[in-house]
């Protein structure tokens, strides 16, 4: 029961890799601070976490938003709460070419997945420094290393989340505070869903993603580790490494070609055939 002081405050918590996290730090008696943007799904959460003993804070904000962001900061302090561990889970995509996607979500995802983990980073990180203490968890992804033709945004967004996690980390060396990247590849999730990828390749084909209870679990030893970054899953392991031996334009034709929809590959093989 030593954790039973500590707060980890996790953002998209209430699905998938977040929410499996959640569970892991629960069940090792962190109190929680819980943030998604669906009020009742926080609710419901909160009650199953509390289950383990532990003090839970659901927080409804839509991290995409500026403001939203700075309040969620400011209601943490507010409640004066220290923050131990800080994972910057939340994250969205959109699936489509670039010349096709719709610029208002995109600049909302950029958001969303680099402004708001730059402010939570800076607020609290700020408050570790002057304990000397504390642990972040940053949501990078395979994307990090592999250029992405279907999903350019997404891709070029945990770009900076895995430079800026390894920047940070560095400049932390001498103290006792730790920066670890968690680097998933496909996951079995609803981020496919709101990003409107259901139609392309990689996700018709379920047998290849991840469970995000084997992610979170990757993500969590690692932390607790203090490493600077783990890719979970042997697959994600050997896809990096290949890119890395590969030139990039080679890169991207073949996610390209992983990625495009379903019906397009069927209708080449179709031409193909004739």
């Amino acid at each position: 029961m030593e954790n039973n002081q500590k707060f980890a405050l996790i953002t998209g918590a209430t699905s998938g890799i977040g929410y499996e996290l959640a569970k892991l730090f629960a069940k090792d008696h962190y109190n929680l601070v819980i943030v998604a943007r669906n009020q009742a799904e926080l609710q419901s959460k909160a009650q199953e976490f509390k289950q383990q003993g532990i003090e839970v804070i659901p927080i409804a904000k839509d991290l995409s938003k500026k403001d939203e962001v700075i309040a969620l900061c400011e209601e943490v302090k507010s409640r004066s709460i220290n923050i131990d561990v800080l994972v910057n889970d939340a994250g969205q995509g959109l699936y489509g070419l670039f010349k096709d996607t719709d610029l208002e979500r995109e600049l909302d995802i950029i958001h969303l997945n680099i402004c708001a983990t730059v402010i939570l980073t800076k607020h609290f990180l700020k408050e570790m420094v002057s304990r000397n203490e504390g642990k972040i968890l940053n949501l990078a992804s395979v994307a990090s290393k592999i250029p992405g033709p279907w999903q350019s945004v997404y891709h070029g967004t945990k770009a900076f989340v895995l430079s800026f996690s390894e920047a940070i980390r560095a400049e932390l060396a001498d103290t006792n505070i730790t920066v670890t990247a968690l680097m998933p590849g496909a996951t079995n999730t609803d981020f496919f869903n709101k990003a409107e990828m259901q139609d392309s390749k990689i996700v018709q084909d379920k047998g290849s993603l991840s469970d995000p209870a084997d992610v979170a679990k990757d993500g969590y030893e690692a932390l607790m580790a203090g490493d600077d970054k783990v890719i979970s899953g042997f697959k994600n392991k050997a896809q990096v490494s290949m890119a890395n031996l590969t030139p990039d334009s080679m890169v991207a034709n073949m996610i390209k070609e992983q990625q495009k929809p379903v019906e397009q590959e069927q209708q080449q093989q179709q031409q193909n055939n004739e």
